[in-house]
């Protein structure tokens, strides 16, 4: 693992956005469980509750028009970059007014828009296409940077290892995140993955390799900030391996048995939401007053945003067939 010089730190103002992002991530992750006990959405749904502070630090350093693909636990990095909140919700409820038109749900995001690019439920396959955008934003000279997200498990198959290797030998300007939670669906990090750090594996492409507290504001900051800077300028890749842990199963229903349940426990207590909550208060960034307004204009966009979803109309069957070839073919 390469180390870390002249890391850059976040500033009030940026921490104060970082833990916007994060509560606006769990703000909408509490309201999309909510509505599924309730019976409102039918859906399979792979929350990232405890892994907030990757993306929001991540999110914060992007520009615009930077650019994103994410894995089906991705809502998360949508929310966390922005993304309109009453198109995702009309998608992930099946609604023509979805990004996709009702036609992707909760696996198959996108907005273009804002960057997010696509979302893909198989596993690995953001990185490829990470690259396939890296090299556009490379071959048109737009300075874009491009965020590969994914998890643990997904470092083990060889779509991680071609991609690796390609954005290295063209120096595309790619960062790859891996959130490693410690568990690829219900299997052990350590019973499925030889290498004691993911991170050591960027040695092998040429690349820096970082293993990043990812439940720590300031150090993803620091190493988000030089990767991007590093993709920004020419230079080329960069590996992130986010440490953290997620505090449901692999999907909701799951009854997370191969979880340690004191590790969960430890995990769950150490929340990094509350915790930077409780430092921004205690370091003078922001008041208590203006925490629970922000907490309110955020549930009150969520609320907004879930009535828009639900009360959309579903796909005609004329959708069936539209977007499906360039060119529209008879029956």
């Amino acid at each position: 693992m390469a180390e870390l010089s002249n890391a850059a730190k976040p500033d009030g103002k940026a921490l104060v956005d970082i833990y916007r992002r994060m509560l606006r991530v769990e703000r909408n992750d509490d309201a999309i469980r909510a509505t599924l006990r309730r019976g409102r959405l039918q859906m399979p749904y792979y929350s990232a509750r405890g892994q907030e502070v990757i993306p929001a630090a991540i999110s914060h350093l992007l520009n615009r028009d930077d650019q994103i693909c994410t894995i089906y636990r991705g809502i998360q990095d949508m929310v966390a970059k922005d993304m309109p909140l009453k198109p995702l919700w009309a998608e992930i409820a099946g609604r023509v007014d979805g990004t996709c038109k009702g036609k992707g749900g909760p696996m198959h995001l996108t907005y273009p828009d804002m960057g997010i690019m696509v979302t893909t439920g198989i596993v690995g396959s953001s990185m490829p296409i990470a690259n396939g955008l890296a090299w556009a934003a490379q071959l048109d000279g737009s300075k874009k940077v491009v965020v590969a997200y994914f998890g643990d498990g997904a470092a083990n198959i060889g779509a991680f290892h071609e991609a690796l290797n390609m954005a290295a030998a063209w120096k595309l300007p790619v960062l790859f995140v891996c959130a490693n939670n410690g568990f690829a669906e219900h299997t052990r990090f350590e019973d499925g993955t030889a290498v004691d750090f993911i991170s050591k594996r960027a040695a092998g492409y040429g690349m820096p390799g970082y293993t990043v507290d990812g439940n720590d504001a300031d150090d993803m900051y620091a190493h988000a900030s030089a990767a991007i800077d590093r993709a920004r300028s020419g230079e080329g890749p960069t590996l992130l391996e986010c440490k953290t842990f997620r505090f449901l199963g692999h999907v909701l229903g799951d009854d997370d048995f191969y979880m340690d349940k004191a590790v969960k426990a430890a995990a769950m207590e150490a929340d990094p939401l509350p915790a930077l909550r409780a430092r921004l208060i205690a370091e003078g960034h922001a008041t208590e007053e203006e925490l629970a307004a922000l907490q309110a204009s955020l549930e009150a966009e969520i609320a907004e945003a879930q009535e828009f979803g639900l009360n959309s109309p579903p796909p005609s069957l004329d959708e069936l067939r539209r977007d499906v070839f360039a060119e529209e073919m008879p029956a």
